[in-house]
């Protein structure tokens, strides 16, 4: 005997795909935002106006010069300057790439690596072209010195990320599971997380593998501001985007964050996209504010970086103070939705309408509180944070 088949299977699996497949929206927005962002940032790095100098005073210098510049175009922007010390200046300055001094026997070229060793690679390989046509080699002095637990300099941008992640991942998890609280509760969360996000950077990067090897309160101090910036701005937007707020972050923060701060390639090796990001993104406001911190004494353009994230993170704060306006809005709507609907009740059915009202006003609270069509709960909103990260 065959057990009779239910018609309320079918409704309930299609409403359970059109549920996932709607979930599964974010991950797969993520995968082409990051094929994009990487490969379009990365896939070909090449030079654009990369600033280099010949050292001399003499024709010949100049007549060299030239002919590098007419063989490069666009690649590069070469100078001349007077002697060796105005070119070590500067790249200690960060103004340029590379400085080389023409040497019938033993020509030499200035770099500062940890400006960027990839960039440093790309003037290198200009100025091998010269001296291989010379039969003599080239010799390349760094001016500057890596820390004891970073020789490729990229050290800072790994820092980076794990400041970026532990930041936005925390996010989700203070406008889902605290969504109850006032916003200056939350707020103030978030500054508590974000110290606790730097100090656990500065921490890892410091005394654990010694990629900061000094600076480290003004190298924490630059982490804590990045930080507090991001969660600030995740917890603005949390308010107006709900279960996107991931997506937004991942692309604010990942996606156009990690490509544009300098860490792999910086702006003369890039695109004119993000080589104009790099002029005022939040990433790289703090890799290049602890390069010129941690390398080059804190000058080399030092305050126009700290600059960079103060203003994220007056952004933060505009945006905050826009939320809150925006909920206590929504909490006036409904409590006067409530209130018309306990005056028309009236009666003797005055105590029902007001138990009645009460549910009312919560579920028009959290009608306010959720984008139409969405509602995810908490541990939804949790999970795709997770796949984020």
């Amino acid at each position: 005997m065959s057990t009779p088949r239910t018609t309320a299977a079918a409704p309930a699996v299609g409403h359970s795909l059109k549920h996932l497949a709607f979930h599964l929206l974010t991950p797969l927005l993520m995968c082409l935002g990051m094929a994009l962002a990487y490969q379009g940032a990365f896939h070909q790095p090449e030079p654009h106006h990369l600033k280099v100098a010949v050292v001399g005073v003499t024709p010949e210098a100049r007549a060299l010069a030239g002919a590098v510049q007419s063989g490069a175009g666009d690649a590069l922007d070469v100078s001349t300057l007077p002697d060796r010390a105005a070119a070590e200046q500067g790249l200690l300055d960060r103004d340029l790439v590379g400085a080389f001094l023409p040497d019938a026997s033993h020509p030499e070229l200035l770099v500062a690596k940890a400006n960027s060793d990839t960039s440093a690679m790309a003037a290198e390989k200009v100025f091998q072209r010269v001296t291989a046509q010379q039969g003599v080699p080239l010799a390349v002095t760094d001016l500057t010195t890596p820390s004891e637990g970073d020789p490729t300099g990229q050290g800072l941008f790994f820092l980076l990320v794990a400041l970026s992640i532990g930041s936005y991942g925390s996010v989700a998890v203070i406008g889902a599971a605290g969504a109850a609280l006032a916003m200056r509760i939350r707020v103030l969360v978030g500054v508590g997380v974000s110290l606790a996000v730097s100090v656990i950077g500065i921490l890892t990067a410091g005394p654990v593998f010694h990629v900061v090897d000094h600076d480290l309160a003004g190298i924490w101090a630059l982490g804590w501001l990045y930080s507090a910036g991001v969660i600030g701005i995740g917890i603005g937007l949390h308010t107006f985007l709900k279960r996107w707020t991931t997506l937004a972050m991942m692309v604010l923060f990942v996606m156009l964050n990690f490509t544009s701060s300098g860490g792999v390639y910086r702006p003369e090796l890039q695109n004119g996209f993000f080589a104009g990001l790099h002029s005022f993104w939040a990433g790289a406001g703090f890799l290049e504010g602890a390069r010129s911190l941690l390398y080059f004494d804190g000058g080399a353009g030092f305050g126009g970086h700290l600059l960079t994230l103060v203003l994220w993170l007056a952004a933060a704060g505009v945006l905050v103070v826009g939320a809150a306006r925006y909920e206590r809005r929504g909490r006036a709507v409904a409590s006067s939705a409530v209130g018309a609907g306990a005056a028309e009740g009236g009666g003797g059915t005055a105590g029902w309408v007001g138990s009645a009202g009460s549910a009312g006003a919560a579920g028009v609270a959290r009608a306010a509180d959720s984008s139409p069509g969405e509602g995810p709960g908490v541990e939804e909103e949790m999970e795709e944070s997770a796949v984020a990260i």
